[in-house]
């Protein structure tokens, strides 16, 4: 989801809640004996919804397919400027538009200014407007609030923020990533959030772009897969509706930039960009986002191929689907596909999107919507459709039978989680080097811990915390940096510097250094980077301090896989990513060997900024390329991730039963230190008549393994997982499993296959 321009700090007016209604004992449900089915309790939340959406007169109708940023009811009404709430824009935007939905931007809090941003005052002030909604609609509808609860419920200062979901995806651990989300599902419900715009099951293609942080990683069963884990966890709470985003392909820009043209083949789209998809829908969302940009020369928003034919007729999906910020415009401002407004929502609505996130202007949408089926251009049985469906979540969620939360005790999610926080930023931290086993450093050692990002909390949290763009100047926010971790952990042994020159000093007289480098936090176009590479500046730091001939331990701090240059020269590399509110406890933990390693790269590593796009499956594609080397020449391959310990990983027999392949693989840790090893399952294809890669992850686990311990793990998924879409290049075929010998390994994306009979089989 985008945001809007940087604003100033609002002074915003409370809204009158009264006692119970702020204590949230109140229910919006009739007491009185009524028959209709929408007010009994008991009935289904699709019954109560399609009954309540026949009954709506059509302004109420198209009031629940708009969405309004909170801003926009205060101070002027423009959502950026000071101001009390503005009674015109509430009496506007509620009680006429009847607006069935409001939305926190990335850093918009209800209240801010008259409040403090906790979780309090976010209870307080949509308590209020659930209250203004009901009061002033005919039916007596609530509003379901949206926020971005994207690695926590991270618009709140004070909340826990876990790792960023690409270094959730570094852990391979969906039981982790379900933990985090159902922490922040819990969050959010406590300040009746009730719509969580999360998880991004986007599949990372080129670090070039500003969301790749916001990935899970360049795979689309291991992004899929925890993506699944992630909704799991946000709709543990009842009161929550996870929302997969972005449908489908927005990280696969030919350009590498944010919102920008994806043009692929169909084959290309099914086989590699949809599957995430389609395992985080089959864990039965609320909802789903659509994507901003446009494939194949259409905009997804106004792709009925896309959101209804693929998404409803062959996933299933039969939530509610929503554009992302202000895309349904878009269609007529910036793409040009129609000429007006109008006609921008006809296409939008006809297309499958049921709810508009309109940020800046309700009315409008309202308005030219009244026009488009008065013009007969959208059917009523379409509107009744999309308002059934939005009707339908807000049953689920119980918005109409308990639309309050107490806010008195809405504070004490404030630092929960933290072990679980601290424990998911170890698990999900990559140790990439570690020559002369620089690492783990002993407690006594002298270290010097310096460089940009080590005593930074914007840094350590990232995009989409406190701010859009990040924790923004002045704010409260906390976190555990590097630096402070690296102090609790070490105490009087442990010096920071603040400069390069310092830190060379005082690394002259220490045993080591701990350098914590990366890019400051962002999130979107604004955080696009053309040239994916670590400053210059930072790798000179690297450089000055190994010239002291000191142990150089790199920490990074980073939104992507920067390429490294001389820093990857470096005696000990860990990628810690935006490893969240515990970060620094989490990489100290590592540095000091209180936990072993144990995260693999969820992408490939470019060597060279112009290896874009950098995936392996892609760059593994069988071709004839004569030049020196192969296609895909990484850095660090996908799935490579090093240990204290040494482990061996082998498959040892596979089998099918039915339409399930089972995949037996022997672990070992030869080593003297327990550990967790990660267990991936690749599958290989001597020969296919549709390209595929040379080897494409199947499925993966994890295994906790004591020094010295052998045993054997079994890997199972369906025969679905290796299908292809057949036919010639207009991909005319089915996406179906080609018959023939598959081949089974473990490892990395680079590790040679060896067939045999252990790891072979016909299918």
């Amino acid at each position: 989801m985008n945001h809007r321009r940087s604003r100033p700090k609002i002074a915003l007016a409370g809204l009158a809640v009264t006692g119970v209604v702020a204590a949230g004992l109140v229910t919006a449900a009739s007491s009185d004996a009524s028959t209709a089915v929408y007010k009994q309790p008991n009935a289904t939340p699709a019954a109560r919804a399609r009954d309540l959406a026949h009954r709506l007169s059509l302004d109420e109708q198209i009031g629940q397919l708009v969405q309004i940023q909170v801003g926009q009811l205060y101070g002027d009404g423009t959502g950026y400027n000071a101001g009390p709430l503005n009674a015109a824009k509430a009496q506007q935007i509620l009680s006429t538009d009847k607006v069935g939905s409001i939305l926190s931007g990335g850093g918009d809090v209800p209240g801010e200014g008259a409040y403090p941003n906790t979780p309090q005052t976010w209870a307080t002030q949509i308590n209020a407007l659930e209250k203004y909604s009901i009061d002033h609609s005919p039916h007596h509808i609530p509003i379901v609030y949206g926020a971005d609860v994207v690695h926590g419920h991270n618009d709140v200062v004070g909340t826990t923020l876990f790792p960023q979901q690409i270094g959730m995806g570094s852990s391979f651990d969906p039981s982790l990533v379900t933990a985090a989300q159902k922490s922040a599902g819990r969050a959010a419900a406590a300040t009746n959030v009730r719509w969580a715009f999360s998880p991004v099951a986007d599949v990372d293609t080129n670090s070039r772009w500003g969301r790749y942080y916001e990935s899970f990683g360049e795979d689309p069963v291991l992004a899929g897969t925890m993506a699944a884990a992630s909704v799991k966890g946000l709709q543990t709470s009842p009161r929550v509706a996870a929302s997969v985003k972005h449908f489908a392909g927005y990280a696969a820009s030919n350009s590498g930039l944010d919102r920008s043209a994806l043009d692929t083949s169909l084959r290309g789209f099914q086989t590699y960009q949809l599957p995430s998809y389609e395992r985080a829908i089959d864990a039965d969302p609320l909802s789903i986002m659509v994507n901003s940009a446009s494939i194949n020369g259409v905009p997804a928003t106004g792709s009925k191929y896309l959101l209804t034919t693929v998404l409803r007729k062959q996933l299933g999906f039969t939530g509610v689907a929503i554009s992302d910020w202000n895309d349904v415009a878009a269609l007529w401002q910036k793409y040009h596909v129609v000429g007006d407004y109008e006609h921008a929502i006809a296409l939008a609505i006809n297309s499958g999107v049921d709810v508009t996130m309109e940020p800046l202007d309700a009315n409008a949408f309202v308005t030219n919507l009244h026009a488009a089926i008065s013009d007969k251009l959208i059917k009523r049985s379409r509107i009744l459709q999309a308002v059934t469906r939005v009707l339908t979540m807000k049953f689920k969620l119980g918005l109409f039978d308990n639309p309050y939360v107490n806010a008195a005790k809405a504070n004490a999610i404030l630092g929960a989680d933290t072990a679980l926080a601290r424990r998911a930023a170890a698990e999900s931290t990559v140790l990439l080097r570690n020559q002369n086993s620089a690492l783990p450093l002993k407690p006594s050692a002298k270290v010097v811990v310096t460089g940009p990002a080590a005593d930074s909390v914007a840094d350590t949290l990232g995009g989409w915390s406190v701010g859009w763009q990040g924790v923004p100047d002045g704010s409260k926010e906390s976190a555990v940096t590097v630096r402070q971790g690296m102090e609790t952990a070490g105490g009087s042994n442990v010096t920071y510097a603040a400069t390069q020159a310092d830190a060379v000093s005082k690394t002259k007289s220490a045993d080591a250094a701990v350098v914590v480098l990366g890019r400051g936090p962002g999130a979107e176009g604004p955080n696009d980077q053309r040239d994916p590479t670590l400053p210059s500046d930072q790798q000179a730091m690297v450089s000055a301090l190994r010239a002291t001939g000191k142990p150089v331990i790199v920490v990074l701090i980073d939104d992507r896989p920067d390429v490294l240059g001389s820093a990857g020269d470096a005696d000990g590399i860990l990628a810690a990513w935006r490893p969240g509110s515990q970060g620094g406890n989490g990489v100290a933990d590592l540095v000091y060997g209180k936990v072993n390693p144990s995260a693999k790269l969820p992408v490939s590593w470019p060597k060279l900024a112009t290896d874009q796009p950098s995936d392996y499956l892609y760059n593994t594609l069988p071709n004839t390329y004569n030049g020196t080397g192969s296609v895909y020449q990484p850095a660090y391959p996908f799935g490579f991730g090093l240990s204290y310990t040494t482990t061996t990983a082998s498959v040892s027999k596979v089998r099918r039963s039915g339409n399930t392949v089972s995949v037996t693989v022997s672990v070992a840790n030869t080593g003297s230190q327990a550990g967790d090893l990660v267990v991936p399952v690749y599958a290989s294809q001597p020969q296919s008549a549709v390209l595929v890669p040379a080897k494409r992850l199947a499925g993966f686990t994890r295994v906790t393994l004591a020094a010295g311990q052998t045993r054997t793990v079994r890997v199972s998924f369906p025969t679905t997982t290796l299908g292809v879409v057949q036919g010639d290049m207009n991909a005319s075929g089915p996406r179906t499993l080609e018959h023939g010998t598959y081949v089974f390994s473990t490892g990395t994306a680079t590790d040679a296959v060896t067939p045999g009979a252990a790891n072979s089989i016909d299918l």
